[in-house]
């Protein structure tokens, strides 16, 4: 029999019925009065889950394409900027923006460690000249797990007066980010991750001062100028041809949300990152990142004495559960558990008992038969 395959990485994440099912509708018009009342209803929707009362513009793209607009249109060739990097996602945003033309300082942290406040501040008060236009960051960095103090960062960057712009592909949706209380400027996120849907679109929140630097900025950019988005979404349409069941599933999606509310979200993902942590280690399987600095959105781990791509094989193999690998230098050095977006409880106990008996069947010596289940449900009955 075909076993239900179970998806446990960062992205794409599982997508609920009822989004599959909109997804299903056939089209409608794009220029229709139809799409324009739902184009409103999913941009009222996308404002509370961003926590602002600006801009969220909808893009047909994934993260990378709404970071790369996040970039593109509010900077220009030579400007200065910062770009944190401790994984394979803030070194593709200090490469983008290079190939963009951009002067590029990358402010860095071996991969499984958090970037480190202090290291911003300390550049970002150097510069008395002010030539430092932006400053980019990943808040939560899913090649390792880690969860970076963007609240800390970003008040450095407000004290110096330059651009945040955030990738918040993994964060968004899983943790607090409450855009215009710490007044970021640009947010990027997609729909793949938090929002329960398929890839297919990205979103881009612009803050009043980005909309500033986007009437100098000289980056050439035609299909993610973000002021063609802006201007049609004042009428509750796009300025190119949208994938339409996708706002159909948007739209589905952003109910389940607002019924479950913003805190609730919020704790759901904590709740489900501590359970899987604590199996982990009652499991003996040591954690790439350390406790404090664990992204809700995905867990790493570094086993000892059994090969990750052996765990990741047994688990697709015997029980349909995909687990995400390492990346880049990290390829065969770790495996990735998500429970980002549409997982619940259930699905964290079923994937920690497949994973005991994976490890049971490779000849793990450190597993304890069902001390990682208990690990997780005490967790969670702790918090449910």
């Amino acid at each position: 029999m075909d076993n239900k395959l179970m998806l446990m990485i960062p992205g794409p994440t599982p997508v609920p019925e009822s989004v599959l099912l909109a997804l299903a509708k056939h089209p409608i018009g794009h220029r229709s009065g139809e799409f324009g009342t739902i184009m409103a209803e999913v941009t009222a929707g996308l404002k509370w889950l961003h926590q602002t009362e600006n801009d969220v513009l909808i893009l047909t793209a994934s993260g990378t394409g709404a970071m790369e607009a996040g970039i593109i249109n509010f900077l220009s060739p030579g400007d200065r900027v910062l770009v944190g990097t401790n994984g394979k996602f803030g070194d593709r945003w200090a490469q983008l923006a290079e190939g963009f033309g951009l002067n590029v300082e990358r402010v860095t942290a071996e991969w499984g460690k958090a970037l480190d406040p202090e290291d911003f501040r300390t550049r970002l008060e150097a510069d008395t000249a002010k030539d430092i236009k932006a400053v980019i960051v990943t808040h939560s960095e899913t090649s390792t797990g880690v969860l970076n103090d963007l609240e800390t960062i970003n008040r450095h960057v407000k004290a110096h007066g330059a651009l945040i712009i955030v990738d918040a592909v993994t964060s968004l949706g899983a943790t607090n980010v409450p855009i215009d209380e710490w007044g970021l400027d640009v947010v990027a996120s997609g729909s793949q991750k938090g929002f329960m849907l398929p890839p297919g679109l990205g979103f881009v929140a612009v803050g009043p001062k980005a909309w500033e630097a986007y009437a100098t900025a000289k980056i050439p950019r035609f299909y993610l100028d973000l002021g063609k988005y802006r201007k049609d979404a004042a009428k509750n349409t796009t300025p190119f041809t949208p994938p339409v069941n996708m706002f159909f599933a948007l739209q589905v999606a952003l109910k389940m949300m607002q019924a479950e509310g913003l805190e609730n979200i919020f704790a759901r993902h904590h709740r489900q990152m501590n359970a899987t942590r604590a199996a982990m280690k009652a499991l003996g399987l040591p954690l790439f990142a350390a406790d404090g600095t664990s992204s809700p959105a995905i867990t790493a781990v570094a086993p000892v004495g059994v090969e990750s791509e052996k765990i990741r094989s047994v688990m697709k193999k015997k029980f349909d559960i995909a687990l995400a690998g390492g990346q880049d230098d990290l390829k065969g050095k770790i495996f990735r558990v998500g429970h980002l977006g549409f997982v619940c409880d259930r699905d964290i106990l079923t994937a920690v008992g497949a994973l005991e008996a994976t490890l049971i069947e490779l000849g793990y010596d450190g597993v304890t038969p069902g001390a990682g289940v208990a690990a997780a449900a005490k967790i969670l009955n702790e918090t449910a």
